[in-house]
């Protein structure tokens, strides 16, 4: 899981950034809008509403060491899912590399939106 950040507001909703979570079970990319600034909670209610309900409880997440992924209320659901949160080391992309491919891919396609003006 990781947040692209400083995208153009939009939407009805004026989403500014997108959470890419990469399914490495099935190399499926989720692309969820959300804002820049959403806390904890409103993450993990995205999470549940339109990940969790959708592929199941996740086993094992990798996530970058954003403050939102180590929270108290993180730790409290991994403990109640029985999940285990993966801390790769600090500016290693390469620990989250399908994660990173989806969000090149991601950008690679808001560009091309935006410069053909779809």
């Amino acid at each position: 899981m990781d947040w692209v950040t400083g995208l153009p507001p939009g939407g009805d909703r004026s989403y500014n950034a997108c959470l890419v979570i990469a399914d490495i079970a099935c190399k499926t990319p989720i692309f969820l809008p959300c804002h820049k600034d959403d806390t904890a909670m409103v993450t993990d209610l995205l999470i549940c509403d339109r990940v969790i309900s959708w592929t199941g409880i996740l086993t094992n997440i990798i996530s970058n060491r954003d403050p939102k992924f180590i929270s108290a209320l993180w730790t409290n659901l991994h403990k109640l899912f029985g999940t285990k949160l993966s801390l790769p080391t600090a500016y290693h992309p390469q620990a989250e590399r399908l994660a990173e491919r989806m969000i090149q891919t991601l950008k690679d396609m808001v560009r091309r939106f935006c410069a053909y003006g779809l």
